[in-house]
């Protein structure tokens, strides 16, 4: 797809983040936009930002772990605008730690959001867009999380990872049939995200009883969120992904600079040698005061 003006968007987790970045360009480009979040406030706020910037937008309160949510995002996107020409399976969260230490209530929410969020997407709108006949292009975002393994959060790598695996599956089936619906799978790196204050978003029944963190832990979650506030803007990620749909790319890897870590994981598996932490190789690519810096 070459053409954007005049075609239809969907978004998932679309009031801040990558997904408000990706929205921001689709309204540039002329696109009707359908802007989904489990956040009523921060969707209302983007709605009323990109209308005032000139957007045809409709935002679709939506939690993407219930499939019904999703179902009903396709119908008012068909009622409103008759097709949908871009779909971005992009909401996600993360929480938890360590497989045994992440509890029920990280893996069901992490999983629901991050996994399901995207099958349920993928499930729901493929069809509709296969029925259209016209050029289509679906975006699932996964993560260099979907590519390496850190250990720090189970649920988040495993969600991650499927991610991928139902991209390359969803790409592989559709290109066997010749169809006119493409993919692409966007694994960023560190961007400007609200990811770390996820839990505001989490469902009081899958909230974690309160804990007292550690110093240690304490000092690991800031030093996080002030390479995340450093971090690539979404603006940015948005014009990577808007040239690997012109271009028909699968693979969007926004930070060239991952490679190295990818390559290690990659040759470990080639190899059949056992996993090795890519934390202290992670840690040099995220120092807060590196982020946003233009790579080779």
């Amino acid at each position: 797809m070459k053409e954007f003006k005049g075609k239809v968007a969907v978004i998932t987790g679309a009031a801040s983040g990558i997904g408000r970045g990706i929205a921001e360009r689709c309204v540039s480009e002329g696109m009707k936009v359908v802007l989904a979040d489990v956040n009523d406030a921060s969707l209302a706020a983007a709605e009323s930002e990109l209308k005032a910037q000139g957007g045809t937008v409709l935002a679709v309160e939506t939690d993407v772990s219930n499939r019904s949510d999703v179902e009903r995002l396709a119908r008012e996107a068909l009622d409103a605008f008759g097709q949908v020409h871009l779909l971005v399976n992009n909401a996600g969260i993360g929480a938890g730690g360590a497989p045994w230490e992440a509890t029920w209530n990280d893996w069901e929410w992490v999983i629901g959001v991050n996994l399901w969020g995207v099958i349920h997407g993928v499930k729901v709108f493929t069809p509709l867009m296969l029925a259209q006949n016209v050029e289509c292009h679906i975006v699932n975002t996964a993560s260099t999380a979907g590519l390496v393994v850190v250990g720090s959060s189970a649920p988040y790598s495993v969600s991650k990872h499927g991610v991928v695996a139902l991209s390359e599956s969803l790409y592989l089936t559709l290109e066997r049939r010749n169809a006119l619906v493409k993919v692409s799978v966007l694994c960023p790196g560190l961007v400007r995200t609200n990811i770390a204050d996820a839990e505001h978003n989490r469902p009081a029944a899958l909230k974690n009883e309160p804990v007292e963190l550690s110093p240690e832990m304490r000092a690991g979650l800031d030093y996080f969120k002030a390479a995340i506030a450093a971090a690539m803007p979404p603006l940015q990620v948005a014009d990577i992904v808007f040239d690997a749909i012109r271009n028909e790319k699968f693979y969007i890897l926004t930070h060239p600079e991952w490679l190295e870590v990818i390559r290690m994981r990659t040759d470990d598996v080639l190899r059949m040698e056992n996993p090795r932490s890519p934390t202290a190789t992670i840690l040099k690519l995220i120092k807060p005061e590196q982020q946003g810096k233009p790579t080779a």
